[in-house]
Parts: C-alpha cells; sequence; structure tokens
C-alpha cells in the first residue's frame, strides 16, 4: 500500500523559512519522480517543484523560483521542500505526490499518489 505523509507545515511571518518533509512507503522510492503541489482555499491545486528518481533534475514553478528547493535521499525514502522568503500568497495546504515513473514531471495526471497535505500558513 503507497503512502505519503508530510510534515512541517506552520505559521510562519513573511520573510522566514519552513522545511517540509515527506516520507513514503509501500513501493520501492527511488523508482519515482516526486513532487509537491499546493492548495489555497478557494483555488485548484498548483504545481510547486518535481524532481526525477535520482535527484538528477528538478524543475520549479515560476512563483517559487530562487526560494524554494526540492530535495530527496532515496535512503530515508523521503522527498524535502526547503521554504525560504516565503510570502503571504505562499499560504496554501502542500501536497506530496509520487509520480507514475521515475522520471521529472509537472502535471497532475502525471502523478498517482498523494499525500494528505500540511498546512503553510504565511502571516504578513
Amino acid at each position: 500500500q503507497v503512502q505519503l505523509k508530510e510534515s512541517g507545515g506552520g505559521l510562519v511571518q513573511a520573510g522566514g523559512s519552513l522545511r517540509l518533509s515527506c516520507v513514503a512507503s509501500g513501493w520501492t522510492f527511488s523508482t519515482r519522480g516526486m513532487g509537491w503541489f499546493r492548495q489555497a482555499q478557494g483555488k485548484e491545486r498548483e504545481f510547486v517543484a518535481a524532481i526525477a528518481w535520482n535527484g538528477g533534475s528538478t524543475y520549479n514553478a515560476d512563483s517559487v523560483k530562487g526560494r524554494f528547493t526540492i530535495s530527496r535521499d532515496n535512503a530515508k525514502n523521503t522527498v524535502y521542500l526547503q521554504m525560504n522568503s516565503l510570502k503571504p500568497e505562499d499560504t496554501a495546504v502542500y501536497y506530496c505526490a509520487a509520480g507514475k515513473g521515475p522520471f521529472l514531471v509537472r502535471a497532475l495526471d502525471d502523478y498517482g499518489s498523494w499525500g494528505q497535505g500540511t498546512q503553510v500558513t504565511v502571516s504578513s
């Protein structure tokens, strides 16, 4: 059974930092690309960042480039999202997702498994 569990969310002031973690179980973690998405209240879920199976390639949405960094540790079955210089518009529920294959992908439909999400709130 594939499971993804996010942690690390919380309340932070604008300009602050948070590090999200997502621990995976139920499959061979290193065989899939991973991604982070977010969904603000009243809005659609949007892509944030993705990483290939071996961490060799990453991609960030324009809205977070230069501020967020995705990484993974295959030995720990964990993917991370380091978020710096946070803004109030980053407020959302953040979801970890496992791709359907090993490569870096960005579309929602390319992800087959999802975590339950962790709330990030950035105050101004």
